[in-house]
């Protein structure tokens, strides 16, 4: 029987050829049904697998209820057009070619790099509409100039690499980047982001866009940087908070900008960042390079094809590689695992060394690669512009020089299983350890030296402080009064009157003015909010 692979958005010849060429595959190829909901689930119901790139929107609507479709795959790296939880649910594999549009991505960013320092833009047009102004656009050489690269990623990586060519200082921050392995590749790897903005003449943005680091660079970030500098962005729109940008630009602390994403795309007519004078930008042209287009679309069309002729099933972004009996059996250790990686993310400061997770009582004998996967994807879930799953968490730590270890121990201890994260800094070392209680739940049941039993879910505030009298009833009181609802409130400590830590389990976000009240308290001597997935929710890659 021929598998049936539906194409709807237009790719170079040589990828359609390679799957028109494989027998047992069955290709259509059909560019006018991407727009149309009705005809597009029509051919879906008769598919099982389909190729898209950005033009094609599989959402929950059209995916749900496709029994025969078992797996699609995007020619590129995003996959915003579709909806990965719909497809889990329904069993549909998710792929994707994470890695074909990085140089064309990495060369994009130093053209408009170059471009914004030497005026080429207003140059061309004032060339072109009669006038010799050679003195108004005198440009701006790169050699000897430091670029901060913020996210050293695969695209990161690359522009860090083509600007050591034109004899640029490269300096980076990424948390899941190794010191040593920085140094190994010539760039001084910056530990404190705050500590990044003043030491750059031009700064480039290779980072995820999340709630984390929606507009990141903002009016403060702007103000720390050096009078003249040079921003460019092409990873996400979002990253910059555009009105403190074009602040900056008029009062003349930043030079230029060079900008190739939006939010939305395509942008509003008429947005004032498009229009300001001292920025270059273009319409997403980072990834539209012919050799980019090739690139993916043949990486597109060997992962459909091993699919189908193998099983083999390579950067999926929705589902383990492990049979699905397997899964069920060891889903809660995945998830506990998860949380505590999601926890240090979270917790820890500086950049990460090593973590060790150490399996005690029954999970010892469970599938723990699996389970440290779960923890290693939770703990950089939110840092990478990828997506992170069971397959390429531990490969994305190693590319980025980091240690995982392993120890298992069968001896119970005081728990029927225990798992526990430790997670090295190049400041501290942090641990957290959890537990399962009954069927269902997670529990958080150490940090550091202190005991406790608190749930591992929703939005916790860990703080830790001198052993007072009155002081959880301060913390009560305080959130009480700006109404923050206590679910939970656990204390662990090591001796009366010394040391001890506090996890609140909280309804809602505490406002700014609350947060700020705890801390001004002389015996709270550190606070961190955490918000971690509400109980029983799991990702995509997990059946979610």
């Amino acid at each position: 029987m021929a598998y049936r692979v539906l194409v709807t958005d237009k790719l170079p010849e040589e990828g359609l050829s390679l799957l028109k060429n494989e027998p047992g595959l069955e290709v259509v190829v059909d560019l006018k049904i991407a727009g149309d909901v009705v005809a597009l689930r029509a051919a879906l119901a008769e598919a099982d697998g389909i190729v898209i790139r950005s033009g094609t929107q599989l959402t929950a609507a059209i995916l749900k209820d496709q029994p025969r479709l078992k797996v699609i795959v995007r020619a590129g790296a995003g996959v915003d057009n579709i909806d990965a939880p719909t497809a889990t649910r329904q069993g549909i594999v998710v792929m994707n070619t994470p890695g074909g549009n990085t140089i064309s991505t990495a060369e994009h960013t130093m053209a408009l790099l170059l471009a914004r320092s030497r005026n080429v833009a207003p140059a061309c047009e004032s060339l072109k509409a009669g006038r010799w102004d050679r003195s108004k656009y005198t440009g701006t050489q790169l050699e000897g100039k430091t670029l901060g690269v913020v996210g050293l990623g695969r695209v990161g990586l690359a522009v860090a690499k083509r600007a050591q060519g034109f004899d640029m200082k490269v300096v980076g921050f990424d948390p899941f980047l190794s010191s040593e392995k920085a140094l190994a590749l010539g760039i001084e790897s910056i530990l404190k982001l705050d500590d990044l903005w003043g030491l750059c003449d031009y700064l480039t943005i290779h980072t995820p866009l999340s709630a984390e680091t929606r507009n990141f660079v903002g009016a403060a970030e702007l103000a720390k940087m050096k009078p003249g500098v040079r921003l460019i962005n092409c990873a996400r729109g979002g990253l910059i908070d555009e009105a403190a940008l074009i602040e900056a630009l008029d009062r003349g602390h930043v030079a230029g900008a060079a900008v190739d994403v939006f939010e939305p795309e395509p942008p509003p007519v008429g947005l004032p960042l498009i229009a300001h004078p001292k920025v270059l930008v273009t319409p997403h042209l980072a990834a539209s390079t012919e050799e980019a287009q090739l690139n993916v679309a043949i990486e597109a069309s060997r992962l459909m094809i091993d699919y189908f002729a193998t099983g083999r099933v390579r950067f999926a972004v929705n589902m383990p590689s492990l049979e699905k009996a397997e899964l069920d059996e060891i889903r809660l250790y995945l998830d506990l695992a998860r949380r505590l990686g999601m926890l240090h993310a979270q917790m820890a400061r500086g950049t990460a060394k090593k973590a060790t997770l150490r399996y005690r009582g029954e999970v010892a004998g469970k599938n723990t690669r699996l389970i440290t996967a779960s923890f290693a994807a939770g703990w950089m879930e939110s840092a990478l512009d990828e997506p992170v799953n069971l397959v390429n968490a531990e490969i994305l730590l190693k590319e980025r020089g980091i240690a995982i270890v392993e120890e298992t121990s069968s001896d119970p201890g005081d728990f029927g299983t225990l798992i526990q994260a430790e997670v090295t800094t190049d400041e501290k070392t942090y641990l957290a350890a959890g537990t399962l209680f009954g069927k269902e739940f997670v529990r958080l049941v150490k940090i550091g030296p202190y005991r406790l039993d608190a749930h591992l879910d929703g939005k916790l505030l860990i703080f830790t402080h001198l052993d007072r009298p009155g002081l959880i009833g301060f913390i009560g009181t305080t959130f009480g009064r700006h109404g923050v609802n206590i679910a939970q409130m656990n204390v662990g400590r090591e001796k009366p009157g010394g040391h001890a830590i506090g996890v609140v389990n909280i309804d809602g976000m505490p406002s700014q003015a609350a947060l700020d009240e705890v801390k001004a308290n002389p015996d709270i001597l550190s606070l961190s909010l955490i918000d971690l997935p509400v109980a029983g929710a799991v990702p995509p890659w997990l059946g979610g």
